[in-house]
């Protein structure tokens, strides 16, 4: 504001300088001397001259009639606060939950772990405040969600132009349960998208989510999980599931015991498959992929 202000007074200065300059008294003192001279060609290119200075301080007058009333507007909004941005978005987003179960067999206990699918509700919201980016998850659940949070709202300004220096995101992280095993980077994708969601109050679509990485430069990286990722996102109801296209190859693990004697001898054997055909053939949700930003937008709107 003060640059402006600068420059509006810097050219009401020049103007008046050149009013002075031109100014009608300077073109009459310049005719009465070519007066005595008897001549009339003199005379006459003197009277061209005052009338082209006339139209000059014409001209002059208006800019700085001009220039004067924007100073004064601009001295009226100085005391107008900034812009700020006030907005909200949610989304669900697929986890993975790491359940540790004790097996005891005589003396021996062994310890099994298994993954499995679960929902978090993921929001945000944009309040006036000093350009903070907060993060809040409940249950607490052990996980740092802050750089992602700080990445995606970057990226959400870069994307929108918004500038939210007078404003704190808040992004909140809810569970019916303590999920100690969700990874925070996992859900970069889907926080950005909330951001931008929330920017240009666009309503996303509650059929699709998303799970994913994102970087500075808005790719989309690969995730843990899919298979679970993808039974849970399919039992809530969720018709399409954006996966990073880093996770395009899906390793399938089979195990199968036997047993020799009291020992129990397991076998694992493993291949690897298109994720999209395999998660759309056995679990029964539209699977797309997505490498950056862009292919994000084209899927979480509604229509």
């Amino acid at each position: 504001m003060m640059g402006n202000r600068g420059i509006v007074l810097l050219l009401l200065v020049s103007l008046a300088f050149n009013m002075y300059l031109l100014g009608p008294d300077t073109i009459t003192e310049r005719f009465e001397m070519q007066g005595d001279e008897s001549s009339q060609q003199t005379n006459d290119e003197l009277r061209e001259q005052l009338e082209e200075c006339n139209q000059s301080l014409q001209a002059c007058d208006l800019q700085l009639e001009f220039y004067i009333n924007r100073l004064l507007e601009m001295e009226s909004r100085s005391d107008v606060c900034p812009l700020t941005f006030l907005g909200n978005a949610t989304m669900q987003a697929p986890a993975v939950v790491q359940r540790i179960e004790l097996i005891e067999r005589g003396p021996f206990v062994r310890q099994t772990v298994t993954e499995e699918g679960a929902m978090l509700d993921v929001s945000v919201e944009m309040v006036p405040g000093k350009g903070r980016v907060l993060v809040q998850t409940v249950p607490l659940m052990g996980v740092v969600f802050q750089d992602t949070a700080n990445i995606a709202v970057s990226l959400a300004q870069e994307r929108t132009g918004a500038n939210l220096t007078q404003n704190d995101v808040i992004f909140s992280i809810m569970a019916t349960e303590e999920i100690p095993g969700v990874d925070g980077p996992s859900a970069g994708a889907l926080m950005t998208v909330l951001m931008i969601s929330s920017i240009n109050s666009e309503q996303l679509n509650p059929l699709v989510t998303i799970t994913g990485t994102i970087d500075e430069r808005g790719n989309v990286g690969a995730v843990g999980g899919i298979i679970e990722k993808a039974q849970i996102s399919k039992e809530t109801g969720k018709e399409l599931f954006l996966i990073p296209e880093e996770n395009r190859l899906l390793e399938i693990s089979s195990v199968s015991e036997r047993r020799v004697g009291s020992i129990v001898i397991s076998e694992g054997e493993s291949e690897m498959v298109d994720a999209k055909s395999y998660i759309e053939e056995e679990i029964g949700i539209q699977v797309e992929y997505v490498s950056d930003l862009d292919d994000l937008m084209e899927h979480v709107f509604a229509d």
